[in-house]
């Protein structure tokens, strides 16, 4: 028993492990965008259920010792796949298209190992229950989600901060070897005492009939919702409550849980408790949803919605073990909760930014798991069905007055790969009417409506901030000056532009552009000449031909997901190619729970260069705080008496790994953990 048991352990740990491994690998080939996750997302969500549906078909069609010398041999093939270090070939060159490149990357690098780790935990508790009759395989499956849970909480605490990308593949490619011979072992093990294939299996049904339809239906609506709960939560609290870093990793532990404590056996899910405390649950999410006085705390949103998560999966993994079937089926059990969790995934990741123009699926998830409630509670003593068509009206009530609200001062909403944006107009034409543009819960800048405030520098860019004061000190001059921006927003920093000057936006987000040009008019109204290349800007930089920037701003870091990929040693080399011998690159490092000065401090020292921080306090009026860095290889550039009145010489702390495209540690830069 205890050779199944560590099987399933270390098969389920790789699995969950080998995820953000493999993605942190490719983020700097690809743009570290969120189209790069959505992506990889979709090919672990695929695999893992062909690997479901294989370790089915093997189990129902074919006899345990084909079984083995089947699954046995593609485990010692998979061996040849390894290391799983992505080969250069797959890197790319910018014609082709991205998502097919990186499917056939991670099918190239971890497909086979990948599908073969996904097959084990179903596969290993059939041959636990035909090597032990009468034990309860299912508890199997809780250990197996604490291995995930682990690798979970393990990856950004204590292998990441510590160990570089590459040896991370390297290390995980040598504990793959080592579960190859554990699942082998498991499964030579498991043929023990089965020489008849069939009488085991009766034995195992002991009578119950195969499970029919309607019940896998309902396995799969069940393992749905939970899906579409956890990916629902983790997009509302990380992008409309609050841009945390590691945030995500609250709810995906509570998701974890749930499946650990149902399956564990042990009674933890009280059915009559849960089915009345998730009626209330939620109506109170729906009600923290739609109400803007509760929108905005992070304290209230996050208790809220942590609890209900915890609520909700509760009851329907729960209601998953009540009625999980006889072990001869779990596989086809098994199969069924993964294609619920692939089509709760692909509807919160593909179908809902191509159908909803905002961040509306949450409020559509608990109107779902309403109805969910109320047809498992139908047969319950009254009061359970009452309570769950109360849930059901409050939540279709709270979701209809979120929409109305949100267009309360919504003038244009859109949704794409990269998230939902909204331009908001608030306040009255005589008294200062301003748009601004929302990403997530993040402001990308803002601009006053009134003829004589239209041109107005504004924001994180005002006369006062490092970006505004170091263009400033170049005007007036003889000849004009080229300035490279990472991140479009509004286009605010167009407003610094004079006549012959050249300002080049790179923007990855086409959405934004489209705002940006229709929306607000800082773009059309700059004297100078706006350049607008679309794509991941490193990418671009790249390919293109020294630009020649006497100021390239990058301008990328004001959410939980920056992008890493821009603020390394290697982008910064890229950067300097592109640069005047006397240019400044300025890094905007505005951030709330980031402190990333001693990262940009690192890395000018890395490379020899001066830097300046400039922080304002945004006392200027329409100016908001901000922090900015500025580096040049001539220390002359920063003495600008504007620059120096304002600014700081920082030296690097010499005790900072400087990050790479192989190693970053968001942990150090966290303000709380300093």
């Amino acid at each position: 028993m205890p050779l199944f048991a560590l099987t399933i352990f270390t098969s389920a740990f790789l699995l969950f492990l080998v995820q953000p491994i493999i993605a942190k690998q490719i983020l700097p080939w690809f743009g570290g965008s969120a189209a790069v996750w959505a992506t990889c997302l979709v090919f672990f969500q695929t695999t893992l259920l062909l690997g479901y549906a294989y370790a089915d078909f093997v189990v129902r069609r074919l006899r345990p010792r084909t079984q083995v010398k089947l699954h046995v041999a593609l485990l010692v093939v998979s061996l040849a796949t390894l290391p799983i270090v992505p080969a250069a070939l797959f890197k790319p060159i910018g014609t082709e298209n991205p998502i097919f490149l990186i499917l056939g990357l991670l099918v190239a690098t971890i497909g086979l190992p990948y599908f073969l780790l996904s097959t084990t935990s179903p596969l290993v508790q059939a041959w636990f229950a035909r090597r032990f009759p009468g034990r309860n395989p299912y508890r199997l499956f809780a250990l197996s989600n604490l291995a995930s849970l682990l690798a979970l909480l393990g990856y950004p605490l204590v292998l990441e901060p510590w160990i570089a990308t590459h040896a991370q593949a390297w290390g995980w490619s040598l504990a793959y070897g080592l579960v190859v011979g554990l699942v082998g072992a498991a499964a030579f093990a498991s043929l023990k005492g089965a020489n008849d294939a069939a009488a085991a299996d009766n034995a195992a049904t002991a009578g119950e009939p195969p499970p029919a339809v309607a019940r896998q239906i309902l396995w799969c609506a069940l393992a749905a919702t939970g899906s579409l709960l956890l990916l629902a939560v983790s997009n509302h609290i990380t992008q409309n409550v609050a841009s945390v870093p590691l945030l995500w990793i609250v709810p995906l532990t509570i998701y974890l849980v749930t499946f650990i404590l149902t399956f564990d056996g042990k009674g933890w899910y009280k059915r009559d408790l849960f089915l009345a405390v998730l009626s209330a649950t939620l109506g109170v999410m729906a009600w923290s949803i739609a109400d803007p006085d509760l929108t905005n705390k992070l304290a209230i949103q996050m208790a809220v919605f942590c609890i209900g998560l915890f609520v909700a999966c509760m009851f329907c993994h729960g209601e998953l073990v009540r009625l999980k079937p006889a072990p001869a089926y779990l596989t086809r059990f098994y199969l069924m909760v993964a294609l619920g969790g692939a089509l709760g995934s692909a509807f919160v990741g593909i179908v809902a930014p191509m159908l909803l123009p905002a961040n509306f699926e949450l409020n559509g998830v608990l109107v779902v798991c309403a109805l969910l409630l109320l047809w498992q509670a139908r047969r319950e003593p009254v009061v359970y069905p009452a309570l769950a068509v109360a849930a059901l009206i409050t939540t279709v009530g709270c979701a209809a007055w979120a929409v109305l609200e949100f267009y309360q001062t919504t003038i244009v909403a859109t949704r794409n790969f990269y998230g939902v944006l909204r331009v908001q107009q608030v306040g009255d034409v005589d008294n200062g009417q301003r748009r601004q543009l929302i990403h997530g819960n993040i402001m990308h800048g803002k601009q006053y409506m009134r003829e004589d405030l239209k041109r107005e520098a504004t924001s994180y860019y005002s006369p006062n901030s490092g970006i505004g004061r170091l263009i400033e000190g170049m005007h007036p001059r003889k000849d004009p000056i080229k300035v490279g921006v990472i991140g479009l927003g509004t286009g605010t920093i167009a407003t610094y532009g004079a006549k012959g000057d050249i300002y080049r936006f790179y923007d990855i987000n086409p959405g934004i552009v489209d705002i940006a040009k229709r929306d607000f008019s800082y773009l059309n109204d700059s004297d100078a000449t706006i350049e607008l290349p679309l794509g991941d800007a490193r990418l671009s930089l790249e390919r293109e031909p020294p630009q020649n920037f006497d100021v390239l701003a990058i301008d990328a870091f004001s959410s939980d997901a920056i992008p890493v990929h821009l603020i390394t040693r290697e982008a910064l080399q890229v950067y300097l190619r592109h640069m005047k011998p006397d240019g400044v690159i300025a890094f905007h490092v505005s951030n709330l729970y980031l402190d990333l000065v001693p990262v940009v401090e690192a890395l000018a020292h890395e490379l020899d260069l001066h830097a300046l921080w400039i922080s304002d306090d945004g006392s200027l009026p329409f100016a908001n705080s901000s922090n900015w860095v500025l580096l040049a290889k001539d220390p002359a550039r920063l003495s600008d008496p504007k620059l120096q009145e304002a600014g700081t010489n920082i030296s690097a702390r010499r005790d900072w790994r400087v990050w790479t495209d192989d190693f970053n540690n968001l942990l150090q830069v966290l303000k709380s953990a300093r």
